[in-house]
């Protein structure tokens, strides 16, 4: 790749860690209380879901992985990593199978996606506290999920055909 690609490149990957690191500190402001702890609306997944469709996987995992470290500790604790690498991992797998084998929609899969994170923190969370207990959430959590998805892909198919139109007028 010659020079003014890779800082094309570089300056893509820093603006979308840059927005998902603002993202997720705006989500820090916003309360949310369904009766269980870690509930968010999952703003940050905005640049998960723009990255897959705009850079790839590979960028996608930098770029999340970068973001998870940093707001993790700025904002929270190890334990909040360990929860968001694992509903990152679930949830990217998901993400990734649904688009590249065209099985829905970038809204469908964003909904997938949020599903998919949700599973992959209880999952963390009982294999952390040791017990199945936790397994009583999930119905409620497949609903966040749901829902937040649904809101993410769709301010994420916005975001997409920005990001596209901005990166044909590079080229």
């Amino acid at each position: 790749m010659n020079g003014k690609g890779s800082a094309q490149r570089a300056s893509l990957y820093g603006m979308l860690i840059a927005l998902a690191f603002v993202l997720s500190y705006i989500e820090t402001l916003i309360p949310i209380s369904l009766g269980i702890p870690g509930v968010k609306l999952g703003l940050a997944n905005l640049v998960t879901m723009t990255g897959l469709y705009t850079i790839g996987i590979k960028g996608t995992v930098i770029i999340s992985f970068i973001r998870i470290l940093l707001v993790g500790f700025t904002f929270s604790n190890l334990f909040a990593v360990f929860y968001s690498l694992g509903g990152l991992i679930l949830s990217l797998l998901v993400m990734y199978i649904c688009k590249k084998y065209r099985l829905l929609g970038t809204v469908g899969v964003s909904i997938m996606g949020g599903v998919a994170h949700n599973i992959g923190q209880i999952c963390v969370a009982a294999f952390v506290v040791k017990q199945a207990g936790v397994f009583f959430y999930l119905p409620l959590l497949l609903v966040a999920g749901t829902v937040a998805g649904l809101f993410i892909g769709i301010l994420g198919n916005m975001m997409i055909e920005r990001i596209h139109h901005y990166l044909r007028k590079m080229q």
